[in-house]
């Protein structure tokens, strides 16, 4: 606590230090960035992804690479796994999942629209929403049975794959052949509602990517739902209420 109460005073004075003080407070940051990468790697299952100044002077955000977000001291010997709040107006903010909804609005944005399989509106887009979808998923099912209602609310569906049992296993066979086939929309509707397709599978297919990319920004179950600001809805919810927390009017 001593170390950390020393490190909040250190940086409140450093606002005002003159070039060459600034220069050496450069070379403590990649000091204390080198002790908790150190530390926590000492694991051989751990790997730091990034780390960054938290809302908390003298207490450092270290995000785990396919792995949570931890908050660590300095010398990165003591670390809490949990979310971190503000008080703002009378309310609580949970400043660990604002965080954590910049970064899988960063990587989603990455992933290219050719390898989503995409339900748009006929008239204007009103909201995109991404969805980690599976086969064989009931409330899957459910959602893509809205998909005419939510295209007729505004909202571009962008689905992505997540085969809930895994890589290689019948659903994620199922998933290749959609994303593989000429007709993805048709071939992926005729699955959900049951019918019997060929399996028909090919090497190009970007499942795998994207099952990986679910668990690394948290996707545990399926419908997941992501809003373009990166907020992750989890489970199935009904098109008019969707439309409500997507601000459409």
């Amino acid at each position: 606590m001593k170390k950390l109460l020393a490190a909040a005073l250190t940086s409140i004075a450093l606002i005002s230090l003159p070039a060459t003080a600034q220069q050496t407070d450069k070379q403590s940051v990649e000091k204390i960035e080198a002790a908790i990468k150190s530390s926590l790697e000492a694991r051989p299952d751990v790997k730091v992804e990034s780390i960054a100044s938290s809302e908390i002077p003298g207490v450092y955000a270290v995000q785990i690479k396919d792995g949570p977000m931890v908050y660590a001291s300095p010398d990165g010997k003591y670390f809490v796994h949990g979310e971190m709040y503000t008080v703002q107006d009378k309310t609580f903010v949970n400043l660990s999942e604002q965080r954590a909804s910049g970064l899988r609005a960063k990587e989603i944005a990455a992933v290219k629209t050719k390898d989503m399989i995409i339900f748009k509106p006929k008239g204007p887009t009103k909201a995109v929403l991404n969805v980690f979808t599976d086969i064989d998923c009931g409330y899957c099912r459910k959602l893509h049975q809205e998909m005419p209602e939510l295209n007729a609310l505004g909202i571009e569906v962008r689905y992505l794959a997540y085969p809930r049992a895994g890589v290689g296993s019948e659903s994620y066979q199922k998933m290749v052949t959609s994303w593989c086939a000429k007709d993805r929309q048709g071939t992926l509707t005729r699955f959900k509602k049951g019918e019997a397709v060929p399996i028909n599978t090919c090497a190009d297919n970007p499942v795998t990517a994207q099952f990986q990319l679910g668990e690394r920004i948290g996707v545990t179950g399926t419908p997941s739902l992501i809003t373009a600001t990166g907020e992750l809805i989890p489970g199935y919810v009904p098109a008019q209420e969707l439309a409500e927390r997507l601000k459409i009017k």
